[in-house]
């Protein structure tokens, strides 16, 4: 890269005229207000060189001018820019539109491997807003890591078993009368989702009686029936009863059919699921392998712990007094079966899971390492804040909470709504105007989403996130479409040759070069907002180029030939940043 070759012929100047050896050189693209392409900031040189700025940047300068493409240089309180020959844009530019993907590295045969796990969801209710953030962050971090040349493995934890899934059970046992997804057209995670809070308000009604009667809250909501109930179920499903078995398999499965819709409609997939029911039992012999490691010891009830509190951290439960696993055993155990078993050439692992579970991540890696797993060092724990609605947190198990499916559909309506206000769907039949409406308000909503570091929270604003102005998905895919426009009005097989450039041909060349390292970055800090928000710096600048310069319009026919290139090449990095967001662009808008 450009910036590396100044980086290191700046390190030589200054070797070469002060006789010292610099490392931290900072050298960056020179603001828009200022002459210049690059500009080396000069004030940390002052540690190591005693001479004032205005004389070390003419200097150094010089030297720069002498070995580099630089055709001139200025010095501004403390910073040197540096202005590089408009050839050496433009072979860069050619480069450039040579390569297809560009941006990405191919995979190879023998390329690193990664697992990425999201979404995680619970059969006993749909997904909502909280697992669109956490399917959208897992999706596209998975892309962006392939883009960087690794094998990338999707996959999801499904938690499948314990006494919340009894309480759907149970409620539709007391409640359904046999009414069936089918029988009622309702999506099979909302119909199971839908008994989960009928036992809430009957649990509730109960506990409310035996408090009248005396009862504290404490014992009432341990006494009251329903929830006995639930807990004899859950006995009789871990002892393997045949008939509660078959239920819990018939009403998971129509939770998964409904999750298969709203994955499908959200545009992100698996390349492999793993059920807890199967998992939650691994992790017992990790365990007995790290007592006898002593990396593990058993207190006199029989209970097996760790203590972490030379790490900062505290003594961890690892196994319960009776024997019976908790959260973090079964961790262990999935963590080497998927790693050591299914996926033996995996070099790292990222689990997509909220802010809460900060803590039990870092418990969690610390442990495998204390075991010896030379893996462990590669697992990072994506965490990601809350997403709030403008009027304040979702609600769950009362049955408020924000649903994936509503929210989705809502967004296709707001585009529909804008687009048909806007009035430019002309010649589209009733399938496009359809397909568009959906790409629009996905894309509004995944690109909403995704433009926050994954640290934030997040106040998720419908209207707000599908205006066609500003910082937001619509008005990115808008400017694509422009682009396939001009596109599909001039044809130019001609590369662009060396002319003269104008300052808006130049800034987009520079963004354009800096795209494969916004996505290296993107990977090694695993923050999709990066790509996002560098995809909307390019439009903006796109933007004011097509309005400032005329592309078709211009009589030289270099010049001409030049901006349609460039215009061409903008539309592909938009449209692959937009991929790697997991958000379609669409030919017309």
């Amino acid at each position: 890269m450009l910036q590396d070759i100044l980086l290191e012929n700046s390190k030589e100047g200054i070797k070469q005229l002060y006789g010292v050896t610099i490392d931290n050189i900072e050298i960056q693209q020179t603001r828009k207000e200022f002459e210049g392409d690059f500009t080396l900031v000069l004030f940390p040189l002052l540690k190591y060189i005693k001479a004032n700025p205005q004389e070390i940047g003419e200097k150094l300068g010089a030297y720069l001018k002498e070995r580099t493409p630089i055709v001139g240089y200025n010095v501004v309180k403390g910073f040197l820019n540096l202005t590089i020959m408009d050839s050496y844009f433009l072979s860069i530019f050619n480069s450039i539109l040579s390569q297809k993907d560009y941006g990405k590295i191919p995979v190879t045969a023998d390329a690193p491997a990664v697992i990425v796990e999201y979404s995680s969801p619970n059969t006993n209710k749909p997904l909502h807003l909280g697992h669109i953030r956490n399917n959208l962050l897992g999706f596209s971090m998975a892309k962006i890591l392939e883009a960087t040349g690794k094998k990338v493995y999707k996959t999801q934890i499904i938690n499948d078993r314990g006494i919340h899934i009894c309480k759907s059970m149970l409620a539709w046992q007391l409640f359904g009368n046999g009414e069936t997804p089918q029988s009622t057209g309702i999506k099979g995670d909302k119909f199971v989702g839908k008994y989960y809070v009928l036992f809430d308000k009957a649990y509730k009604e109960q506990v409310a009686e035996l408090v009248s009667q005396g009862k504290s809250k404490e014992e009432a909501e341990r006494q009251a029936p329903i929830f006995q109930q639930a807990q004899q179920m859950l006995r009789r499903w871990e002892k393997g009863d045949a008939q509660i078995l078959a239920l819990w398999k018939q009403m998971n499965q129509w939770v998964y059919d409904g999750f298969e819709v709203t994955y499908h409609n959200l545009g992100v997939s698996f390349d492999r699921n793993y059920y807890e029911s199967e998992t939650y039992l691994l992790g017992k012999d990790i365990v007995q392998k790290g007592l006898e490691s002593g990396v593990f010891y058993r207190k006199e009830d029989g209970s097996v712990w760790i203590d972490l509190t030379e790490e900062g951290l505290d003594e961890k439960l690892v196994l319960r007094s009776d024997g019976t696993s908790v959260y973090i055993t079964q961790d262990l155990g999935t963590a080497t079966k998927r790693i050591e078993d299914d996926f033996p050439n995996i070099t790292g692992m990222i689990y997509t899971v909220g802010n809460e579970q900060d803590y039990h991540f870092k418990v969690l890696f610390l442990i495998l390492q204390k075991l010896g797993y030379s893996w462990a060092k590669n697992l990072y724990h994506l965490s990601y804040g809350m997403v709030e609605l403008p009027n304040g947190k979702m609600k769950s198990r009362e049955g408020t909470v924000v649903d994936a499916d509503d929210l989705m559909q809502e967004m296709v309506s707001v585009a529909q709504g804008l687009s048909q206000e806007l009035g430019k769907l002309e010649g589209y039949t009733e399938q496009q105007k359809q397909e568009l409406y959906h790409i629009i308000g996905l894309g509004a909503l995944k690109y909403y989403i995704l433009k926050v570091d994954p640290k934030k929270k997040i106040a998720f604003n419908p209207e707000e996130s599908i205006d066609f102005q500003g910082n937001t998905g619509p008005f990115i895919q808008y400017t694509y479409a422009r682009i396939r426009s001009i596109m599909r009005k001039g044809i130019y097989e001609i590369s662009p040759v060396y002319i003269p450039l104008h300052s808006k041909e130049k800034q987009l060349i520079k963004l354009l070069m800096i795209f494969p390292e916004v996505i290296q970055n993107a990977a090694t800090t695993y923050n999709p907002a990066l790509i996002a928000n560098y995809v909307y710096d390019l439009v903006k600048e796109f933007n004011s180029f097509y309005q400032n310069l005329s592309i078709l319009g211009e009589e030289d026919f270099l010049k001409r030939a030049l901006r349609y290139h460039l215009s061409s090449k903008v539309g592909e990095v938009i449209a692959t940043g937009f991929d790697l967001l997991g958000i379609q662009v669409p030919e017309r808008m």
